[in-house]
C-alpha cells in the first residue's frame, strides 16, 4: 500500500543525550499552495537541530512534509507551524528551520526560524587548524 501523507511526526530516543551534536537534513522538495491564488510554492527546507531526549524519525517527517502539498499558506506562516510542530514533538536543546521558497513574482523569499530550550547555550564553537593529510606510504 502506497504511504499517504500524515500530520504524524513520530520520535525515536536520541542515542546520545549525554552530548550536544548537530543534526542537519536537507528538504528540498517542499510544496505548499499560495493562500490567495491556490497557485503552487515550492521551498527548499533546511532543518538544524540539537536533539534533547528525542529525534524526529525521517519516514514520518516525509509524510509530514508531504501532508502541506495541497493546503494554502504564507510563507512566514507555514515556516513557523512546521518548526513549533517539531518543537513540540521533540522538545530539542534547539532548533532552526530555513525555508527557501522559490520566485513568485519575481521575489524570492527566506524564512528562518528558531527555537532555543529555556537554558540551553551553545558550547563555544571549536575551529581546528587545517592539517596537511597524512600519507599511508612508507619509504
Amino acid at each position: 500500500m502506497p504511504s499517504q501523507p500524515s500530520k504524524t511526526l513520530e520520535t525515536f530516543p536520541n542515542p546520545a543525550p549525554q552530548r550536544d551534536y548537530r543534526i542537519h537534513m536537507e528538504i528540498p522538495e517542499f510544496t505548499c499552495l499560495c493562500p490567495k491564488t491556490g497557485q503552487p510554492d515550492f521551498a527548499v527546507l533546511t532543518l538544524d537541530y540539537v536533539p534533547d531526549q528525542l529525534c524526529i524519525e525521517l519516514k514520518s517527517l516525509k509524510l509530514y512534509i508531504w501532508s502541506f502539498r495541497d493546503e494554502g499558506h504564507f510563507h512566514e506562516a507555514v515556516t513557523n507551524r512546521i518548526l513549533d510542530d517539531l518543537v513540540q514533538a521533540t522538545k530539542p536543546r534547539f532548533m532552526r528551520l530555513a525555508a527557501r521558497f522559490f520566485v513568485r513574482g519575481g521575489i524570492f523569499t527566506n524564512v528562518v526560524a528558531e527555537h532555543r530550550k529555556k537554558g540551553w547555550k551553545p558550547k563555544p564553537r571549536i575551529e581546528l587548524d587545517d592539517f596537511p593529510a597524512q600519507s599511508n606510504t612508507r619509504g
